[in-house]
């Protein structure tokens, strides 16, 4: 190839990137509930939007949403009225702290809690309608192991599973990813220790959840970091903000910013896995529009 050649395929790749732009998926799980899953769903997006990054955050937790009240923000609609058809996924977006747009879910709405298969994937292509120009999704799930947690972590590109020093929370932490590798085919999970009193506890639940998992499960397990207990996010989540927000100078908000580099700096997906995913339509035109400049 000549080099004038060479140069107008390098362009031409630049441009196909830009206009595809993949979009980071990252679903957050718990076994349990209370453990703290949503403040850390919040917080990473606010962070990562802290560093420039375009952030969707979606509350998945359908019958039971609560991240606009963790993030005092007003709703008129939710993803009730998208699966009812009254409203685009676009029409439905709010405005977080640091720019991070808000998929509210619908809280009180019984019928939200037991979407079909076919719902749940109706809601996921819709997501094929979106033209935001976004670099990261994060998706904060459900606790537990409902059709929601097997929809949502199977449609998105990384797991992180939240666990503290509760034994009922790694129990329940234990049961999800058993559940998610040996029928869903899930077997990377990122797991984050949350309300530890340092680094060296959060890797001490680390070690004890990677050892019953080596022994009995065929999964890949990854110390993502741990968040500490501060007395600032408790503060933070009494103003109904985010701790990376309004205190991103403590140990909390510190923490939160390292967690965002490193989610940040996890290899792109840029092709489909096989299973129905967010953004499916901007995975295969990365595969495909990618293979057609090389090819052209």
């Amino acid at each position: 190839m000549e080099d004038s050649e060479f140069m107008q395929s390098n362009q031409a790749m630049s441009r196909q990137k830009e206009r595809i732009r993949p979009v980071r998926v990252i679903a957050v799980t718990s076994g349990k509930g209370g453990v703290g899953k949503t403040n850390i769903s919040v917080n990473l997006a606010t962070a990562m939007a802290s560093m420039g990054k375009e952030v969707l955050l979606m509350d998945a937790d359908l019958g039971l949403a609560n991240v606009d009240v963790v993030l005092g923000l007003q709703t008129r609609a939710n993803l009730s009225h998208v699966i009812e058809g009254e409203r685009k996924l676009e029409e439905i977006l709010v405005d977080g702290p640091r720019g991070i747009h808000v998929i509210p879910g619908a809280s009180g709405v019984s019928k939200m809690a037991a979407l079909t298969p076919a719902e749940h994937a109706g809601l996921i292509q819709a997501f094929s309608e979106l033209t935001l120009p976004l670099d990261a999704l994060i998706v904060d799930t459900p606790a537990g192991i409902s059709s929601e947690v097997v929809s949502f972590t199977k449609a998105a590109q990384e797991v992180i599973v939240v666990v503290c020093d509760e034994p009922a929370s790694m129990t329940d932490a234990y049961a999800l990813i058993k559940v998610l590798s040996r029928e869903h085919d899930i077997v990377r999970f990122h797991v984050l220790a949350n309300r530890v009193r340092n680094e060296q506890e959060g890797k001490h639940l680390f070690r004890k959840m990677s050892a019953v998992c080596d022994r009995f499960l065929d999964v890949t397990l990854q110390f993502m970091g741990s968040v500490p207990e501060d007395p600032l996010l408790r503060q933070a989540v009494q103003r109904q903000s985010a701790v990376a927000d309004v205190y991103p100078g403590s140990p909390a908000g510190r923490a939160f910013k390292q967690l965002a580099q490193l989610a940040d700096a996890w290899p792109l997906q840029r092709g489909p896995r096989g299973h129905l995913e967010f953004f499916i339509e901007r995975l295969l035109a990365g595969q495909s529009g990618l293979a057609a400049v090389w090819n052209d």
